[in-house]
């Protein structure tokens, strides 16, 4: 059995700016940028001067665009949804000029994000929703990944499993994020959640937390179970990205930040996990 991974980061968990980014990563020997924000802008607010920029800026480093870590779904569930499709619209463009033809989105916001214990209701909106940019998205030729995430209806294995079967689509795939599951108590995720969830995965967030008081943690130092996430992803012969998504200085709605500091503690302590579990990085 053999995995080959990509590794890729969310350039702004380092910094705002473009290069400090870029040239973080090129030491880190990581050829993958999830881009989240960039230019002092959201990825989904970037005109066309600069996508250039950041289109010569990841030439010139030798990076490869690998998700657009859009906003789409971050969103309340209520609103049309005329306003994600353009948003998407835009994201497809600026994905082509960026050869990356993944797209990060989430699973919208209830009107009442006090307890998670109604979200099931919310169910058949969300899926509806999700299919018809999961259409739009698979017109054009790319891929929508959906992440699992605290305040949004696909927070738990159960709600990620009843939407990605309800939409049925092969351009909507699952991210997988350990720290999240554990950050709406989702104890054991992988062993919760994989058999259920393997055959949708689409892509991999490196992030952990601790299940007592769900605080942010390099990968293998939380509860997440990065190394048995791992173990699983090698059985399957995953041949994908591994995203770092840090969040170990903020972890907000919006984003996280780690610093170039906490990027390089991020690295090694996946690294470390990929060398524990004989995983393969491209």
């Amino acid at each position: 059995m053999t995995a080959i991974f990509n590794l890729s980061a969310f350039g702004d968990e380092i910094s705002t700016d473009l290069v400090e980014q870029l040239e973080t990563l090129d030491r880190l020997n990581i050829h993958g940028l999830d881009l989240r924000s960039a230019l002092g802008k959201n990825v989904a607010s970037l005109d066309d001067d600069d996508i250039t920029q950041v289109k010569n800026a990841c030439m010139q480093y030798s990076v490869r665009v690998a998700c657009l870590g859009s906003p789409v779904g971050k969103s309340p569930l209520d609103d049309p949804i005329q306003f994600e499709a353009k948003r998407l619209e835009r994201l497809i463009e600026i994905g082509t000029t960026l050869s990356a033809r993944l797209v990060r989105i989430f699973s919208f916001y209830p009107s009442d994000t006090s307890t998670n214990l109604h979200y099931d209701q919310y169910i058949p909106a969300v899926a509806e929703r999700l299919g018809s940019l999961a259409c739009l998205a698979e017109r054009e030729g790319f891929i929508l990944v959906l992440e699992n995430e605290k305040g949004i209806v696909t927070d738990t294995p159960e709600r990620c499993l009843a939407v990605l079967q309800a939409v049925n689509s092969a351009a909507l795939r699952f991210a997988w994020d350990p720290a999240n599951f554990i950050q709406v108590g989702v104890a054991q995720p992988v062993v919760h959640g994989w058999h259920a969830l393997k055959q949708f995965i689409g892509y991999v967030h490196i992030k952990d937390a601790r299940l007592a008081d769900r605080k942010v943690t390099p990968a293998g130092e939380g509860d997440g179970q990065v190394v048995e996430l791992l173990t699983r992803l090698k059985a399957m012969e995953y041949h994908g990205t591994l995203s770092l998504e840090p969040h170990l200085q903020i972890a907000g709605l919006s984003g996280g930040f780690s610093g170039r500091e906490g990027m390089r503690v991020a690295v090694e302590a996946l690294r470390k996990l990929m060398i524990q579990t004989d995983c393969q990085e491209a």
